[in-house]
């Protein structure tokens, strides 16, 4: 039954269209028998039960134990009165059948429970972490990730997964970059498309799907300076052209559930800006599923002036269309909103429709225990077949970012390569912060993985060097770099005398990344940089790995070491990615999803910025404002050779398409393949525009020696944006196109599209 997972089942082509009209969307029509019964079910609920479908609690893994604490109690006695509707991380095959059995069997209507869980990279089985995944800039194998964790969160008993980001990220700064895919609106809408398609499959009722919650709208990314949660402001035009369009993309895609932090929109009031995002929301992307609010977003709202107090602010959120509170503020303040008249009946009952309609198309009035299988949730965590998918994405993933003098691939009859770092044996990092039920160091690490790989006639030594942390880590812990401890020092500057090669492993603690993981220093944290010069002044041959959930400022590697791979936080199978890399049994293929800065003072930085003067001054000095390694970008062990691109014409009419074609050339001596990425720029419009713009990609494999024509249609749709006239239209005049291995490395062809 998993044999299909790793020939990828879906050929997705075109279906990532951002305008899909796919009939298998889960809000393409709404199901007259549902609505029927919904109908049916609304006029015998009470004002508070139907109040209790819109409020969500976040569970523990305290709902397992036999002695639950006092607040679980509180839920659990909640769920009898009809006063909860869904259940965020409460997971577990016997518990969510537990704990369904008090909803339906003792509460008054026997409403089923929804089930959430963050299934941001996987449930039980750890891919790589989202920003990773974007590297492979593969929408097929980002989808078997997605495919692979609702398989194993649906035999756990979850419903619907807070799983698909689509904030678009140019601030390295913020911790929440992880989970995201990266800072391009395009490359975001089309992986949006992918983890939507796979979470829901193509029939929800399926007990293998579940439905998708994407998250988290802009509040998440446009913070000022990486804070969180700080105040954000953007205008018309930044929603419309950079914020939506991944949005538009997974609701197009049929996603059925939405976490949304509405933005202020510049000249907007607070509680016109919400209006508003929910106006396009529902009338103009369509969207009919649920819409959530954020952890005690309400409460946040009253601290941000949106309402004086929060049954105001909760008047707000329900009048502009929220379905769902995860918090108090719903179940304590919407009786009395509608009590006073300031929150209708009908406004509530829309509301709670959205929510039942979910549990019938996930079919849990008809069996409410269908996701809560013990014998399938034994069957489908780490399944091999995940495993071995969990590897082939991990492969897919890994960035080359510089191989100077072709250090890499290291040979297997290499006598004796130093394993250095904190990073080197690391079994929980790989795992990365947004981990599910993974399994606390479970994660293959680098030294193993190379150990199991290593050829017969070399020596593998190794040094930890430095610790990267002292003292507590974990979730809720704020961590301590280690600055003082150079004990592990000399031992490290040995083994690398000793060695031919020295694979030096350094980067971040996983828990460095995620919610609320701010950091003002993206450098290398701790003693790493020092332990690296060092290891540099006893062997120079150093293939730098880093691991990590952020980009990172490393100017000194970057000037100094002569081979880095980004290698970040892959998951499980971390290690034998890596050390498959290396080794040259994969020939690495990722290019960054997010550009990579020269200075933290760079932020927020990103390829598609509008043109101006890109330097910046520090201290005495003028700094160049280019990244260090730009969106897009990533080698190979082959060379590719790009021909003049070729186009069909050096006009196009509005109604026209243009062809442009190139020539592809592996002329190196290995297989390998190539992401063809091609960008515009509309030289003279309304308002400013990008310097260049991602458009189109193909990822195409080569072996040595051969050519392929790779070929893009350019329609006056892909030239429109969001001008002055508050429209989506393309304007008549000057283009250009560039086409190139990365966002920085291209070549240009120009044309003029004319108004007809």
């Amino acid at each position: 039954m998993y044999k299909y997972l790793l020939g990828g089942l879906f050929l997705l082509g075109t279906l990532y269209a951002c305008q899909s009209t796919d009939s298998s969307r889960a809000d393409a029509q709404l199901d007259p028998a549902i609505e029927k019964s919904i109908d049916s079910l609304l006029r015998l609920m009470t004002l508070e039960e139907k109040i209790g479908q819109m409020n969500q609690y976040r569970g523990s893994r305290d709902f397992a134990s036999p002695n639950p604490g006092r607040e679980t109690l509180m839920i659990l006695e909640a769920i009898k009165n009809g006063s909860v509707g869904s259940l965020l991380n409460v997971s577990g095959a016997n518990v969510t059948r537990n704990v369904q059995e008090i909803a339906v069997n003792q509460s008054r209507l026997g409403i089923p429970l929804l089930f959430g869980y963050e299934v941001i990279h996987g449930y039980k089985t750890m891919f790589p972490m989202p920003l990773a995944q974007a590297a492979s800039w593969d929408l097929e194998a980002i989808e078997l990730s997605s495919r692979i964790g609702a398989i194993e969160a649906a035999s756990a008993g979850v419903h619907w997964a807070l799983g698909a980001t689509v904030d678009i990220f140019r601030d390295a700064r913020m911790g929440q970059v992880v989970e995201s895919a990266g800072e391009d609106p395009y490359l975001s809408s089309l992986i949006a498309v992918a983890r939507v398609k796979g979470l829901q499959g193509q029939d929800l009722r399926a007990k293998n799907t579940i439905a998708a919650a994407i998250k988290h709208l802009p509040e998440i990314s446009y913070t000022q300076a990486g804070q969180n949660n700080s105040q954000v402001a953007v205008n018309e035009q930044v929603l419309e052209n950079i914020i939506w369009p991944p949005l538009q993309g997974a609701v197009a895609a049929g996603a059925v559930a939405l976490m949304s932090h509405p933005v202020k929109l510049i000249g907007k009031s607070a509680q016109e800006s919400v209006q508003e995002q929910e106006k396009v929301l529902r009338d103009r992307l369509g969207f009919k599923g649920i819409n959530l609010s954020g952890p005690n977003m309400i409460a946040g709202w009253v601290r941000k002036g949106v309402g004086k107090d929060r049954q105001q602010a909760t008047e707000i959120a329900v009048n502009a269309g929220y379905d769902v509170d995860m918090g108090a503020a719903f179940v304590n303040e919407v009786a009395s909103l509608v009590r006073e008249g300031t929150v209708s009946k009908k406004k509530v009952d829309q509301a709670v429709r959205r929510v039942l309609r979910l549990k019938f198309q996930l079919g849990l009035f008809d069996d409410p225990y269908r996701y809560s299988n013990p014998a399938a949730e034994k069957q489908d965590l780490m399944h091999r077949d995940h495993i071995a998918a969990a590897h082939e994405i991990a492969k897919k993933s890994i960035v080359l970012l510089k191989n100077e003098g072709g250090l890499l691939p290291l040979s297997k009859e290499t006598r004796t390569i130093a394993v250095i770092g904190p990073m080197a044996r690391d079994r929980d990092t790989p795992l990365g912060s947004l981990r599910a039920r993974a399994r606390t160091n479970s994660g293959v690490p680098l030294l193993n993985g190379l150990r199991e790989t290593v050829g017969s006639n070399t020596r593998l030594l190794y040094a930890q060097g430095c610790r990267l942390t002292v003292g507590k880590r974990g979730p809720n812990s704020e961590l301590t770099f280690n600055e003082s401890d150079r004990s592990g020092f000399p031992e490290a500057v040995a083994a690398a005398k000793q060695a031919d090669v020295v694979v030096l492993a350094l980067g971040e603690d996983c828990w460095q990344t995620g919610k609320a993981a701010v950091q003002e220093n993206i450098g290398l944290a701790g003693l790493q940089e020092e332990l690296l010069q060092a290891v540099y002044e006893a062997n120079k041959n150093i293939v730098l790995v880093l691991m990590n959930g952020r980009p990172l400022t490393i100017n000194w590697a970057a000037d100094h070491i002569p081979a880095i791979v980004e290698a970040w936080q892959l998951g499980h199978m971390s290690g034998m990615a890596i050390a498959d890399v290396l080794w040259g049994d994969y020939n690495p293929s990722g290019k960054l999803p997010i550009s990579f800065p020269s200075d933290v003072a760079q932020c927020p930085i990103y390829y598609n910025h509008q043109e101006g003067d890109r330097q910046f001054f520090k201290t005495d000095q003028v700094v160049s404002g280019e990244a260090r390694f730009p969106f897009g970008f990533g080698l190979s062990y082959t060379q590719f050779e790009y021909a003049k691109p070729m186009l069909s014409s050096p006009t196009m009419g509005m109604s026209d398409t243009l062809q442009l074609s190139i020539s592809l050339t592996n002329v190196g001596e290995r297989e390998g393949a190539e992401v063809v990425q091609l960008y515009l720029q509309d030289k003279v419009s309304s308002i400013a525009r990008p310097v260049k713009e991602l458009k189109g990609f193909r990822r195409i494999k080569l072996a040595p020696g051969t050519t392929e024509v790779v070929r893009f249609s350019i329609t006056a749709k892909d030239l429109g944006f969001y001008g002055a006239s508050k429209s989506w239209e393309a304007e008549s005049g000057a283009f250009s196109l560039y086409i190139g291995t990365n966002s920085r490395d291209v070549q240009e062809a120009t044309f003029e599209l004319i108004a007809e």
